[in-house]
């Protein structure tokens, strides 16, 4: 068996322990409904640019950090979905039942998962020097294994996904960081 052959046997059974996993939640009206509506809210990254908006309205310092998201969002995704995306042809989970809930299933190949490389890429920017920022990683985990949930990916998708999404914010703040915050000194009486 080639080494080629023995990763992918290891990414199939890998992929398999957590879709098994995932069935026990399958079929659950809550937990269909949370999975559901952030596998939609992560669409386009939708669920991204209102936290974003969200932080800008707090100062100019955080405008920047929006403003910074919303580049980082828009080069991301043509990044992964043009570039990426197109070196590889992984098929999407097949769905062997009806979804519960109306999805948009992309025409993209299944590797890496886009809503995992935005949530983790937006996670870690808007992370940046915000107290918010474990809100920010829970909601990209719940957006991120959502699609392994609906089935549009597979684990391994998603895991990937992470991994590139957390390289790309990482470069994304090393090539804009946020302004030093400002500093409050008082009057002198």
């Amino acid at each position: 068996m080639s080494r080629f052959s023995r990763v992918s046997t290891e990414i199939s059974r890998f992929d398999r322990a957590v879709d098994r996993g995932f069935d026990r939640l399958r079929g659950r009206p809550v937990a269909d409904r949370v999975f559901y509506v952030a596998s939609d809210l992560g669409d386009f990254s939708l669920v991204w640019m209102i936290l974003g908006a969200l932080r800008g309205l707090r100062s100019e310092r955080d405008w920047h950090a929006a403003m910074r998201l919303g580049a980082a969002a828009g080069i991301e995704s043509l990044f992964v979905n043009w570039v990426v995306k197109s070196f590889f042809r992984r098929t999407r989970p097949i769905v062997e039942t009806v979804h519960p809930y109306h999805l948009r299933v992309p025409l993209t190949s299944s590797f890496p998962s886009g809503h995992a490389t935005s949530a983790f890429s937006a996670a870690l920017l808007l992370s940046d020097d915000d107290v918010l920022w474990p809100l920010y990683y829970a909601v990209a985990v719940v957006v991120a294994s959502s699609r392994v949930h609906v089935r549009i990916h597979h684990a391994s998708d998603v895991a990937a996904g992470a991994v590139v999404g957390t390289a790309f914010g990482l470069l994304a703040r090393r090539i804009h960081p946020l302004p030093p915050a400002r500093t409050v000194v008082p009057k002198a009486g």
